[in-house]
């Protein structure tokens, strides 16, 4: 069996994904993370449409791997309702989002074509 190195973490993902129905949910929560996390994330774009293996809308958040254990206690304690995928970044972005993710909330299925998969 393959064991993978962590030190080939460059960082991670984090994906708070929503809908119609939770996009104010969505945004308030998107300001708290800014206004609280903001030297510990990298607040991405805010999609209103599913993005790339993303079955729902959603924005990502960057995290710097010395904060990731921080962050994702926070996320686990804040997200309110919405859902939150979470994955690694290696050279091998099927396994990260895959093999090595893991959810906040209730899980989706991926389109995982959109990563060769």
């Amino acid at each position: 069996m393959n064991h993978p190195d962590p030190a080939d973490i460059s960082g991670w993902h984090a994906h708070i994904y929503f809908d119609a129905n939770t996009r104010d949910v969505a945004w308030a929560l998107r300001e708290t993370i800014a206004a609280q996390l903001g030297d510990a994330v990298e607040i991405g774009r805010f999609h209103e449409r599913p993005v790339g293996p993303h079955p729902m809308w959603s924005y990502q958040l960057a995290i710097p791997g010395e904060r990731f254990a921080a962050v994702f206690a926070w996320l686990v304690l804040n997200h309110g309702a919405l859902d939150v995928f979470v994955h690694p970044n290696t050279a091998d972005a099927l396994r990260d989002h895959r093999d090595a993710a893991v959810w906040i909330g209730q899980s989706h299925t991926l389109n995982l074509a959109a990563l060769g998969g």
